[in-house]
């Protein structure tokens, strides 16, 4: 009777592991196909990407001809462009279908006009400068200067020969 019980529960323990080891394959091979699948799919490009960097690379070459590509960001609405030319780092902004938006270089306070540089340094002598670009644009070119105190971030975008304040953020203290 010790051997009938004996053979019985042998037989079901190797049931039990048979089950238990086709229950684990099932388990791992299902993962292995779910994540092949979920990687795959973040793995393909889409086709409007790759044809709108196309026409920014040609865009961009018709452009600026002797123009050296540091780095490219796509972004949602656009694709922003790191170049060096003439020994200057500058940035082009492209739509997504390879429209020139507008190209921006940092510049230097004493390479403002002096208008914008004497009203600057008359009107906000207690900021110190933190950001300062040239932005050329289809219908304007201005310069955009983020100025900084303890209390204040404040942000001028030139219109002509003055200033306006463009934003204005206070510093949490």
């Amino acid at each position: 009777m010790t051997s009938k019980k004996h053979e019985l529960l042998s037989k079901s323990i190797m049931t039990v592991s048979n089950t238990t080891t086709f229950l684990r394959r099932t388990a791992i091979t299902m993962a292995l196909f779910l994540t092949l699948g979920i990687s795959y799919s973040f793995a393909r490009p889409s086709a409007k990407p790759a044809r709108s960097n196309d026409e920014i690379s040609i865009a961009f070459s018709k452009s600026f001809h002797n123009a050296q590509i540091i780095s490219k960001e796509s972004h949602k609405t656009y694709t922003k462009l790191t170049f060096r030319m003439n020994d200057m780092i500058m940035f082009a902004y492209y739509s997504e279908n390879g429209e020139l938006l507008a190209v921006t270089r940092n510049i230097l306070s004493t390479q403002l006009p002096m208008s914008l540089l004497v009203s600057l340094r008359s009107d906000y002598s207690n900021y110190w400068i933190s950001d300062l670009f040239e932005l050329s644009g289809e219908s304007q070119d201005c310069y955009y200067v983020t100025l900084e105190n303890a209390d204040v971030k404040v942000t001028l975008r030139s219109v002509g020969d003055r200033w306006e304040v463009f934003s204005s953020v206070p510093k949490q203290q």
